[in-house]
């Protein structure tokens, strides 16, 4: 007798997961018509707007907790808005164009990403800096540490993988307050791969088997903090965060956003992404993850991840779409 009930749950959770594709697609085709005009407001914006006209059609009762801002500075998919055509009680998490200056100058790794979870599973977190630590799946509990210094954690993982330090690779944003962090993992011997954007994409090549990313680290976006640890909760990896704060208003908005919770404490995965995540991902223009948008006149060939926590299973979708028959703008 409990058996259709579960069955039920598990069809429609599968056909969200679709879904959450075609948004992903919506608003990387949309991006795309962008690709290389470095304009990269513009390239945004379009993403924004069929992302979220792409929402519409999917049968939830969403609340976007991770978007584009706050009501007063984002005209859509900002934060408390409500979207879907009716459903399950959901959370939402988007990133309509992670990479904007990347799809602005047709650099690889521009993904347009959507996480999704039953309400009150994910992390409210304002749009501050976040210190991050990300490290794949079939590793002991707590083989890295947020708290340790990067020689030991190398240390740690090289042991953990039976590799020499100078076998592993870490990858991290190219920016100057990661400086010493750079500095300190060439002194222990591992590598560095540096991206100049795109910690979602990164976070999640830590995770992969056959991925040239041993770990992830540094300081990155708190949003697409929320989004990787979706990520990486559906493909069974670790990872770690704390929010990082400029001034005391900031501090004021995390403990409103989260109340009863110390806004400086250490996150853990599921403190940023509990309960049962979809997560999608597509490509705009191609990088280590997925493969860009190909257009041919009024066709696009798009390429995909989508992930559920539930079962860990990682799909790549390979869409041709017709644009004569889309009803989403900016193709």
């Amino acid at each position: 007798m409990t058996s259709r009930p579960t069955a039920a749950y598990q069809v429609t959770d599968r056909n969200l997961a679709l879904e959450l594709v075609r948004v992903t697609e919506a608003a990387a085709m949309a991006a795309s018509h962008w690709t290389g005009r470095g304009q990269k407001n513009d390239a945004d914006g379009a993403a924004v707007e069929a992302m979220r006209l792409a929402f519409d059609t999917v049968a939830i009762d969403g609340t976007v907790v991770i978007g584009e801002g706050e009501m007063d500075e984002a005209p859509m998919l900002f934060i408390g808005e409500k979207v879907g055509a009716g459903g399950p009680a959901m959370d939402i998490a988007v990133d309509p164009l992670e990479g904007t200056n990347l799809c602005a100058k047709n650099m690889p790794n521009a993904l347009t990403v959507v996480a999704l979870a039953e309400a009150g599973n994910f992390l409210h977190a304002p749009d501050v800096y976040m210190d991050k630590i990300v490290v794949g799946p079939d590793l002991p509990e707590g083989v890295v540490d947020l708290d340790a210094s990067i020689g030991a954690n190398l240390r740690e993982l090289a042991r953990a993988k039976r590799k020499d330090i100078s076998e592993l690779t870490l990858c991290a944003l190219e920016r100057e307050r990661h400086e010493e962090l750079i500095a300190k993992t060439r002194e222990a011997g591992a590598r560095v791969m540096l991206l100049s954007d795109g910690d979602v994409a990164a976070a999640i090549a830590a995770c992969l088997p056959d991925g040239e990313v041993d770990i992830y680290a540094g300081s990155g976006g708190a949003p697409e903090g929320v989004l990787a640890a979706a990520a990486v909760r559906c493909v069974r990896g670790q990872m770690q965060a704390r929010l990082l704060f400029e001034d005391d208003e900031q501090i004021r908005r995390a403990r409103e956003m989260d109340p009863g919770k110390d806004p400086s404490r250490k996150l853990g995965l599921f403190d940023m992404a509990k309960g049962d995540v979809l997560f999608s991902a597509t490509g705009v223009t191609t990088g280590p993850l997925l493969r860009g948008i190909r257009r041919d006149g009024r066709r696009a060939v798009t390429h995909s991840i989508v992930m559920r926590s539930k079962s860990g299973t990682v799909r790549f979708v390979e869409g041709h779409h017709d644009f004569s028959t889309k009803t989403w703008p900016a193709y």
